[in-house]
């Protein structure tokens, strides 16, 4: 009898550890890290070599961290897929994965920041303006100032390329994070 009491108050210590807000954080930060690695994979198997320019999948998982649990899971989201998903897939390239990352935590932090005092759409679609305007500026001086090689890359063919791609996260993004906080009660 008494091991099956110390057995429920292991139990419920576990689950009042889980439950606390670090827990969700660590937690959500890990899953969507690994739905960042997973998405571009899916994308890239369904619609093509394309797929990651056109719909921005790791992208995805890195708005939804920076709304749901702020700037700095949403960076951590970023750095961890960029890097897993190059050991693993090889993409994305070398010579673009410096370029993305910085991209991507130019999001996470800007999203993560704006999401503070406006609500999670204006967040939105302000930082998808505001951090392809600031990755112009960080392209312009590591290409022009730096002497950095371009690899092709260019904001304005990559907005064009990736229409569909921001259309997804204004459309989704929103919803796909107050879904996970109302889920997992984060703020009670």
């Amino acid at each position: 009898m008494m091991e099956k009491v110390e057995g429920m108050k292991k139990d419920n210590r576990l689950l009042e550890v889980l439950s606390s807000k670090k827990a969700k954080y660590a937690i959500g930060t890990v899953l969507l890290s690994g739905l960042g690695i997973a998405l571009p994979r899916i994308f890239h198997v369904l619609a093509g070599a394309s797929a990651g320019a056109t719909y921005l999948p790791m992208h995805i998982a890195v708005l939804i961290a920076a709304l749901t649990f702020g700037a700095l899971s949403g960076s951590i989201v970023a750095g961890s897929s960029i890097i897993f998903s190059y050991l693993l897939t090889g993409m994305p390239s070398l010579a673009r994965l410096p370029y993305m990352l910085i991209e991507l935590v130019i999001y996470a932090v800007l999203l993560g920041l704006l999401n503070k005092k406006f609500n999670k759409y204006v967040s939105l679609t302000t930082t998808i303006i505001l951090g392809r305007v600031l990755y112009a500026g960080v392209l312009f001086v590591a290409i022009n100032l730096l002497g950095f090689k371009t690899y092709g890359i260019s904001v304005i063919e990559s907005i064009k390329a990736g229409l569909p791609g921001i259309l997804i996260q204004l459309a989704f993004v929103p919803f796909i994070a107050k879904a996970i906080e109302k889920g997992i009660k984060l703020h009670d």
